[in-house]
C-alpha cells in the first residue's frame, strides 16, 4: 500500500512532465527515449491485438494480462531507465485525465 502510493505520485509527476511534453511538440517529432520505435514495435508484437484508443482494464490488470505485460516490460530492463515503473493510463484517449478514465497500470 504506502509502496504503491509512492509509485502512484511517480506516476503523477511523470504524467505531468510528459503531458506537458507530448501537448507541445508535434507528436512525429517526439521521441520519450532513444528506443521508442523498438518498444513500439515490440509492444505491437506482443499485444497485436489491443485495442488502445479506448482501454478495457481487464487488458491491464487481469492474471492473463499480467502474464503477457511482465515479460515485455522486462524486455527493457538496462535499456530504459524507470523501465519498470507504474504510469497513468487514459482509458479513452478521447479525454482528459480524470479520476473515472485514468487507470494506474504497474
Amino acid at each position: 500500500p504506502r509502496l504503491e502510493l509512492a509509485w502512484a505520485m511517480k506516476a503523477h509527476q511523470h504524467a505531468q512532465v510528459y503531458f506537458n511534453l507530448i501537448s507541445s511538440v508535434d507528436p512525429k517529432f517526439l521521441n520519450l527515449t532513444k528506443v521508442d520505435d523498438q518498444i513500439y514495435g515490440e509492444f505491437r508484437k506482443t499485444f497485436k491485438d489491443l485495442k488502445i484508443d479506448v482501454l478495457d482494464p481487464e487488458d491491464l490488470k487481469s492474471e492473463p494480462a499480467k502474464e503477457k505485460w511482465r515479460p515485455f516490460c522486462l524486455r527493457f530492463e538496462g535499456v530504459v531507465e524507470d523501465f519498470n515503473y507504474g504510469t497513468l493510463l487514459r482509458l479513452d484517449c478521447r479525454k482528459d485525465y480524470t479520476e473515472e478514465n485514468t487507470i494506474f497500470g504497474a
